[in-house]
């Protein structure tokens, strides 16, 4: 007999060194619908999925597609069943070109003979339907993250899965490309395709999808049609209590001098003539699209790329970071984007990864105080509240919230006088979000300069004194006071050039 839902799991359960990341989870999905899943990081989203995709097996339960219960051994086993899963951290081939990547083992050949004119074809036909606009021929080791996020999603596309399971799939994305990669889905949806939606974004998950189930310490709370969900009730199901405010109270701006200016600020092809002041207990917002340049300003100030021109002023004195190292000792500090890639060793355990920036100060004749060490770490835990499972755990264990945590903890024992925070809480839930955003906000009250790059709108406005916003590489408006308004930075982030230049 048919049935109208494609995948069903009764009773399912996984752990992990005797602590269950889900429990005794019963959960159906749909043919034909986008269903999202929402809840804390290590809720059990993820677990859930990798176990639907074949990245996991589940220790008890049971896992029904099409009406036959199935145990898949291998992600390429639930492929061939028509189950896809883009997972948060891209999987490509780096010297790969991006077309290559897309359609990596369902390559079109004759007679065994890859055709390349085949493959443009094909991937012109996939691009033009979704409009990511990305060249087909570019190394994906070349591009940005956000490029490559949506490489991912073209892969899976190109699949022509009857399943997609994206798990956080706008994080790295503008609102553009967002709203693109929302219409393929609802495109696939309307071809009987079932969509399963993990994302910390509910705007969205109020959005796009048709039914949503909340998860909490991995087990399911409920499932509701959307329709009948609000912002306020998919938060209190998730965190078992309601949440009056994310955002913490905004106390007044620093004033007086400068601490840090930035004067004509020029890197060829990245950005041009940037200039703003940030004031000592300030919290200076810098808004903008994907690829605006925001990055790359902070990459620069930091002393990780290189600039054309321009001059950087620390409290009046011209600087120019020879390195991250370098910027360190001038008492600058940056929790870059990409926790992953670019701000932690996820193998090693808490303390060292916390510890690293501050090394070579807690050494005498080369050897390392390793007492003072170890207790700098653990203050540094019960201050930002890293929860631990066990001493001594590897980064990689803990939930996306924690792991911002010690990324953050790792620049604070530097003790910074500018702090750089570029997207902190992608991937964090929105307990752990209110966390850090109270941890930015006291940083700021207690005289730290804080300059914050952030995709989410919401997240300027609540925290920001000024905004900077950049378009296409230059500054098109600085905002402040009653002008601080989404209309007003969204006007900025699209103007034309025409508008600006």
């Amino acid at each position: 007999m048919d049935t109208p839902h494609i995948i069903r799991l009764t009773g399912v359960t996984k752990r992990f060194g005797g602590q269950a990341a889900v429990s005794d989870v019963d959960l159906a999905f749909r043919r034909g619908e986008i269903h999202a899943l929402v809840g804390e990081n290590g809720a059990g989203k993820s677990t859930l999925c990798s176990i639907i995709a074949g990245a996991q097996s589940a220790d008890e339960g049971e896992l029904v597609v099409d009406g036959r219960t199935v145990s898949f051994d291998t992600p390429a086993a639930a492929l061939a069943a028509g189950i896809s899963l883009i997972a948060q951290e891209v999987a490509l081939v780096p010297a790969l070109t991006v077309r290559e990547n897309v359609f990596l083992g369902r390559e079109p050949n004759v007679a065994g003979v890859l055709t390349t004119k085949e493959l443009e074809r094909r991937y012109a036909q996939l691009d033009a339907r979704i409009g990511f606009g990305i060249p087909s021929r570019a190394r994906v080791g070349s591009l940005p993250f956000s490029s490559q996020q949506k490489v991912e999603i073209l892969r899976a596309l190109a699949r022509e899965s009857r399943v997609i399971i994206l798990d956080e799939p706008t994080a790295a994305l503008g609102p553009g490309d967002a709203a693109l990669l929302f219409d393929a889905l609802e495109e696939l949806r309307a071809d009987g395709a079932t969509i399963v939606f993990i994302s910390h974004h509910l705007d969205e998950v109020l959005a796009i999808s048709d039914r949503v189930t909340i998860l909490r310490d991995g087990r399911v709370v409920r499932t509701a049609d959307t329709a009948d969900e609000t912002h306020a009730s998919l938060i209190a199901g998730m965190l078992g209590r309601p949440l009056t405010s994310v955002f913490p109270p905004k106390a007044p701006a620093g004033a007086g001098e400068p601490i840090l200016s930035v004067r004509g600020l020029t890197r060829r092809g990245a950005f041009e003539d940037v200039s703003f002041d940030l004031h000592p207990g300030e919290i200076l917002g810098v808004a903008g699209l994907v690829g605006a340049g925001r990055s790359e300003v902070a990459r620069a100030i930091f002393g990780a790329d290189p600039v054309d021109r321009g001059e950087i002023l620390l409290r009046g004195r011209r600087i120019r970071a020879r390195s991250p190292r370098h910027a360190k000792t001038l008492g600058l500090a940056m929790v870059p984007e990409s926790r992953r890639n670019q701000g932690l060793v996820l193998a090693l355990p808490v303390d060292d990864n916390l510890t690293m920036a501050t090394m070579d100060r807690d050494q005498v004749a080369g050897i390392v105080r390793t007492r003072k060490v170890a207790k700098a770490a653990t203050d540094m835990v019960r201050r930002l509240d890293i929860r631990l499972k066990k001493p001594g755990v590897a980064v990689e264990r803990l939930s996306g919230g924690n792991q911002q945590k010690v990324l953050f903890g790792k620049w604070l024992m530097t003790d910074p006088k500018v702090l750089i925070v570029d997207e902190p809480t992608r991937g964090v839930d929105v307990g752990a979000k209110k966390s850090i955003y109270e941890l930015i906000a006291d940083l700021a009250s207690n005289g730290v300069a804080v300059l914050l790059i952030s995709s989410e709108l919401e997240e300027i406005l609540g925290l920001a004194h000024r905004v900077v916003v950049m378009n296409r590489g230059r500054v098109s408006a600085q905002l402040e006071g009653d002008d601080l308004t989404e209309r007003s930075i969204m006007s900025a982030a699209f103007a034309s050039e025409q508008q600006h230049g």
